[in-house]
């Protein structure tokens, strides 16, 4: 009779059920087809209007860490993700710095995720507390999780179906208001800007933008799992970031041109700037559309945090397979061939925090640069192993290009780290020692 789990040296493993299709669906999923939403205000001012425009930069600027992941996803093509290509490319305590620093992204993620479902239908049902909710979500997604990386995938698909329904019906009520009404806006103005525009504050607001697309990265996760070979992970990456960045482009052009509010109004009055979006489907649309939106966007995060949170997991398997954490993190589910215990663990985690950021009036802000630094940091650690396993070791065959990409790709990380704030820098700064205290402590007991 089977155990209900085993160590992943034995003959259970991670259970090979994701096709391509499946690949996608978990890092659209973990993007949000509608990411904009929040931060469109915040860019609509810093930028005089350019809001397209920041997006177009940034998905460029994302499109280097892509190319990277699809390069070490097709070399190396283990669970772990940026912890196994940092290993492999750059040794064994860079690997484990990776590692610990991508926890701050996949841990904390599905947190802010939980946080923002509770937040929003504490929103629409105030009777209920936000934290309430938070539960409500966190309970969904990891019982998914549980049930299997293929029940997990196919719920998330019908999810992001609806999603993109929902978007597609935002396009096509937005073009019909275009065409009887015109525009409120210059067609051009979301990639000119209006008024005072100067290059400049793109730059600076492309460091905002980029992290709507945090979570692209989560499918290196899933590469022991997957049904064809290990260029079908490089695949899914690159398709995601750039059909995200088309979505982008395309509902922050819209939302732009049909806005009764000026970048100058939103400048002048910040506390317009996270509901503009909504304002603006409201004003130009209709307040049933609004609402729509609404809830999709109180819905959808649990379902970035199903797949953020699985993501976690493996890459608490993918360390502790290899030594780095301890090995009953290693476990797999006989039956459902997921790692059960890394899954409960990441669980665990992601609750108390979202619980506890829930109770804080700061807490949403707090959790998201917190995030942001982890992801950045574990971005240019990425890079790195590029440059180590292609052009340094010459471990595969090497081209100018596994030089270039990285290096620029990490100038972008880095300065979009220099750019966060100071709380996420030190909070950054204090993870990254602990995990050197861990990593110096079992590397002594070896």
């Amino acid at each position: 009779m089977p155990r209900a789990a085993t160590l992943a040296g034995d003959d259970v493993h991670l259970r090979r059920a994701l096709t391509l299709r499946d690949l996608i669906v978990y890092g659209l999923l973990f993007i949000g087809p509608l990411a904009p939403v929040g931060v469109f205000g915040v860019l609509d001012a810093a930028t005089s209007g350019a809001v397209a425009l920041v997006y177009v930069a940034a998905t460029v600027a994302m499109a280097f860490t892509a190319w990277s992941y699809a390069e070490m996803s097709r070399v190396v093509p283990h669970a772990g993700s940026v912890f196994a290509y940092a290993r492999e490319g750059l040794g064994e305590a860079a690997g484990f710095a990776a590692g610990w620093l991508a926890m701050l992204d996949y841990l904390l993620i599905p947190s802010v995720a939980f946080l923002f479902s509770g937040i929003a239908l504490h929103a629409l049902m105030p009777g209920v507390p936000a934290w309430a909710f938070t539960i409500v979500s966190f309970a969904v997604a990891t019982a998914l999780n549980l049930a299997g990386v293929d029940v997990a995938a196919r719920t998330g698909f019908v999810v992001l179906i609806v999603e993109i329904a929902v978007l597609v019906l935002f396009v096509a009520a937005g073009c019909v208001v275009l065409s009887m009404s015109g525009p409120a806006r210059p067609l051009p103005s979301p990639f000119t800007g209006i008024g005072d525009f100067h290059l400049s504050m793109v730059v600076g607001a492309v460091s905002i933008a980029v992290l709507s697309y945090l979570g692209f990265d989560a499918i290196a996760g899933f590469a022991e799992e997957t049904t064809g070979d290990s260029r079908e992970v490089g695949r899914a990456i690159v398709f995601c970031l750039a059909v995200a960045g088309a979505l982008f482009v395309l509902q922050a052009w819209l939302a732009a041109v049909l806005s009764p509010l000026s970048p100058a109004t939103l400048a002048a009055e910040p506390d317009r700037q996270g509901t503009a979006f909504y304002d603006i489907v409201r004003l130009s649309i209709g307040s049933w559309l609004a609402t729509v939106l609404s809830i999709t966007k109180a819905i959808g995060p649990t379902f970035a945090a199903m797949a953020g949170q699985a993501a976690a997991a493996r890459l608490l398997y993918g360390m502790a397979r290899d030594g780095h954490l301890p090995q009953a993190l290693a476990e797999v589910d006989a039956r459902r061939g997921v790692p059960r215990t890394a899954l409960l663990s990441a669980a665990v985690l992601t609750l108390i925090v979202s619980v506890w950021a829930a109770r804080r009036s700061d807490g949403l802000g707090l959790l998201v640069s917190i995030v942001d630094i982890g992801a950045l940091a574990a971005f240019t650690l990425l890079h790195a192993s590029v440059i180590g396993y292609f052009a340094a070791s010459r471990r595969a065959p090497a081209t100018a290009l596994h030089v270039i990409v990285p290096l620029t790709g990490s100038l972008v990380t880095i300065w979009v780290l220099v750019e966060a704030s100071r709380v996420a820098q030190i909070v950054g700064a204090a993870w990254l020692v602990a995990g050197l205290i861990v990593y110096a402590t079992r590397s002594g007991r070896g």
